[in-house]
């Protein structure tokens, strides 16, 4: 690797601790900020800065919030009798962009893997628990990840859920659209036979 000042080989190594950034992207980022004015360099640090000094989780729901609710839970036009669970606060972006959800969220805050040593207790479900001791909510949508700890965990909170009297639910899984079942692996193809559905 070539030296660098260091100021800039100092920035080049703390881009290079963010997920997906290499050697290369990191020297890029930081030759980009290097050339850029003064007045950028100083609203990306802010910018930085308030995301760790400005936003809190949701106290319901543990979604990113800049106030004690986020914007779901103050919602007052979403369904409060239905939830539907996710590993991490990004993930509620996929299921808004369809625009078909109109429930309340509640964010695991990751996924159950035993080989790293998340087991229940580190993820927020005792807060997913209390909700439905209120007895607001009717279904509980499990929408984790299509992974063996995605798996995992719908499994365990299915389990855990379905005894307090609520609807418990998987979103589907199988075949993308636009895609050609040659391309699919087993898996894929057998999640999508036990999600067909009648037309």
């Amino acid at each position: 690797m070539p030296d660098f000042a260091e100021p800039l080989a100092r920035l080049i190594t703390e881009f290079k601790r963010l997920p997906g950034i290499g050697q290369k992207s990191a020297q890029r980022l930081a030759f980009h900020v290097m050339r850029a004015g003064r007045e950028d360099a100083g609203r990306l640090a802010q910018a930085v800065l308030d995301v760790k000094d400005k936003l809190v989780l949701c106290r319901v729901c543990n979604n990113v919030s800049e106030g004690e609710l986020c914007i779901y839970c103050t919602d007052s036009n979403r369904d409060p009798k239905v939830v539907c669970v996710v590993e991490e606060p990004h993930n509620i972006v996929g299921i808004e962009t369809t625009r078909q959800f109109e429930g309340r969220y509640h964010v695991l805050h990751g996924a159950l893997s035993p080989l790293r040593g998340i087991g229940p207790e580190s993820l927020k479900i005792k807060g997913l628990v209390e909700r439905i001791g209120a007895g607001e909510i009717e279904e509980v949508i499990v929408a984790t990840n299509p992974t063996t700890e995605g798996e995992a965990t719908a499994v365990y909170l299915a389990r855990l859920l379905k005894p307090l009297g609520v609807k418990v639910t998987r979103i589907a899984m199988g075949i993308p659209v636009g895609s050609d079942l040659e391309f699919a692996d087993e898996v894929t193809i057998s999640k999508a036979m036990e999600g067909r559905r009648e037309m």
